[in-house]
């Protein structure tokens, strides 16, 4: 039987491409972003690889950790999507 993909699988994955990004233009690894947001930095890792689908209190944690809006890591995530 296939596989089904969940509906929002696309932005899982949008969203873990922007953070990846994010985090590599400001020069950190998933150890020191991690560690900024409070965060295992293997969490960190699925979430950029888009195996999971992380929460919104760690989104914001992460987002925190990058230093930037979580809004504007959203919006980064919906245009990588398209």
């Amino acid at each position: 039987m296939p596989r089904r993909t969940h509906p929002e699988r696309p932005f899982v994955t949008a969203l873990g491409r922007a953070i990846r990004e994010l985090r590599v233009e400001r020069k950190l690894s998933q150890d020191a972003l991690g560690q900024r947001a409070g965060i295992h930095p293997t969490w960190i890792s699925q979430i950029e690889t888009g195996r999971v689908n992380p929460t919104f209190a760690n989104l914001a944690l992460i987002s925190k950790g990058l230093e930037m809006r979580l809004s504007e890591v959203i919006l980064l995530a919906e245009e990588l999507k398209r």
